[in-house]
Formats: structure tokens, C-alpha cells, sequence
């Protein structure tokens, strides 16, 4: 009894082992699977294009009417514009007295961002290269983002396989909620910036800067010298004699309302001139009787 107790113990010992072995064997697998990149996922091609045009023009706001016809023509969009005049230099010529002829010199710039389907990049550019004047500068870069969306696609799909097993394991505690919503949300940064490549890759952008010639413009503003303004010089003249003879009143005016003080000031230089003679007259007496003792 005791032989076969001790048989039966040996045969579940070794059964045990080999399932473990079994189960570790299988996990093993598992994770070299999860590691292995699928051999269906290759890097498709992914090519954003990004051209930048500098050139002449004879009318620059003739030629951004012209190109954004040309962009929705190619099924494109522009993104972005502006028209900027930079005045050179400006003088003023007088014309009459209220009236000024401007002359000014001024250059006028076009900037434009536009998006255009990446299959007509360069026939775009070509259309340009004819409407210009000339050429300045272009150029075009070509950048592959095959190897990031490919690595973006596969960390999503990751991250797909990842919430499904923590689904599987879900339970209240606050850890599996906030690992899950992580993960999602990492998941959808990576689709978005798939999707941003395929929209970059569709479509090219192109940075255009356009410039005409400096332009002169004459154009005839009122006079701003207040100077020029003025009467002429005999209304002037008769003007400021007139002006005199009334400040001249005013000023007989001004003294009729101080006749105290005139008095005074007569009273006092009588004052002053009867001492000033009394002391004369005393050194005229001293003097006298100075060379009369001399005499003696």
C-alpha cells in the first residue's frame, strides 16, 4: 500500500514539472511574438515636399490674384497672404498756395502660403517660373517620414493590443483606470500625427515672396505750411500799423490808470533834486570859506 501511495506521488511530481516547463515554454513564445514586428507591416512611402520661390513681378497685386486662381485651379488652398508698400522716398511740390503736388517713390512686396496636391508641386512651379519677371530663388526639400509613420502605426497598434489585456484584467482599483486612459490617449496622439503626415504628404506647402519694381506715384494734397497761409505783405503792413496805433492806445490807457504813481514819483524827484542842490550849495559855502582862511 505503502509502495503504491509512493508511486502515485512521484508520477503527479513529474506530471507537475512538465506543465510548468509547459507554461513557462508557452510564455516565452508569447512574448517573443509580441516583440516581433508582423513581416505584413512595411514602411510605405511617405514623402512630404516643401518648395520656397523668390521672384520679380510687374504688378504685384495682378500676380496674387493670379496665383490664387492658379491654387484652386490645382486644387489647392492658400493658407496664408499679405501685401506690404515700403515708401522709398517722398517730396512735395507747391502747386498754389492751398495745394501740394506728392511725389513719392515707393516698393511693393507679396507673401503667400499656399498648399498644393504634392503630384502638381512641380508644374506649379512652373506656372510660377512663367509668370515672373525673373527668378530670384527656388528651391525644394524632400523629406521621408516612411520610417515615423510606420513606427507610429505599429506603437498604436500596441497600444490597442495593451488596452484589450488590461480590459481583460479590469477591475475598481483607481491604477488599471488611469494605465488605461494613458495609454488611449497616447494611442491617439500617435493616430493623430499619422494623420497629420498623410495630410503633409497629400499635400505640398510652398512659400512664394514677390516683389515689383519701385513704383512713383504723384498725387495733389492741400498744403499743410500753415505759413503759406498768410496774407501778402501790404496786408500785412497795413495790418501791423494798425495793430501799433491800438497798442499805442492801450499803453495811454494803461498809464491813465496809474496817475498816483506818477505823482509820487514827481514829488519824490523834487525831493531828491531840492537836497541834491542844498548839498551843493553847502559845499560851494565850504569851498568859499576854505580859500578865504588860505588868504588870511
Amino acid at each position: 500500500m505503502k509502495r503504491n501511495i509512493i508511486a502515485i506521488a512521484i508520477v503527479l511530481t513529474i506530471f507537475g514539472c512538465q506543465k510548468s516547463n509547459e507554461k513557462y515554454a508557452s510564455a516565452d513564445v508569447i512574448d517573443a511574438n509580441e516583440l516581433r514586428v508582423p513581416t505584413d507591416s512595411i514602411a510605405a512611402e511617405k514623402i512630404i515636399k516643401t518648395a520656397d520661390m523668390r521672384f520679380r513681378v510687374k504688378n504685384v497685386q495682378n500676380t496674387k490674384e493670379q496665383l490664387s486662381q492658379t491654387i484652386k485651379a490645382e486644387g489647392g488652398t492658400v493658407a496664408e497672404f499679405s501685401i506690404e508698400s515700403t515708401i522709398q522716398e517722398t517730396d512735395k511740390i507747391k502747386q498754389s498756395t492751398d495745394s501740394l503736388k506728392e511725389i513719392t517713390s515707393y516698393r511693393t512686396q507679396g507673401y503667400l502660403v499656399a498648399k498644393v496636391p504634392s503630384e502638381k508641386l512641380d508644374e506649379f512651379t512652373n506656372t510660377i517660373a512663367k509668370i515672373a519677371v525673373f527668378v530670384d530663388h527656388q528651391s525644394m526639400k524632400m523629406d521621408d517620414q516612411s520610417i515615423a509613420y510606420l513606427a507610429n502605426k505599429l506603437k498604436a497598434q500596441n497600444r490597442v493590443d495593451a488596452i484589450e489585456k488590461i480590459n481583460k484584467v479590469a477591475s475598481k482599483k483607481s491604477a488599471n483606470v488611469e494605465s488605461s486612459l494613458y495609454i488611449k490617449d497616447d494611442y491617439v496622439d500617435k493616430r493623430i500625427d499619422n494623420m497629420q503626415i498623410d495630410n503633409r504628404v497629400k499635400f505640398s506647402t510652398i512659400t512664394l515672396n514677390f516683389y515689383q519694381d519701385n513704383t512713383v506715384k504723384t498725387m495733389i494734397v492741400a498744403n499743410d505750411n500753415l505759413y503759406d497761409y498768410r496774407p501778402a505783405f501790404i496786408n500785412r503792413l497795413w495790418l501791423g500799423i494798425v495793430n501799433g496805433w491800438t497798442i499805442f492806445k492801450e499803453i495811454i490807457i494803461a498809464v491813465s490808470n496809474l496817475w498816483m504813481l506818477i505823482i509820487v514819483g514827481v514829488l519824490i524827484f523834487v525831493v531828491i533834486k531840492h537836497f541834491i542842490r542844498k548839498d551843493k550849495m553847502a559845499r560851494k559855502m565850504a569851498t568859499k570859506n576854505l580859500i578865504r582862511n588860505n588868504q588870511i
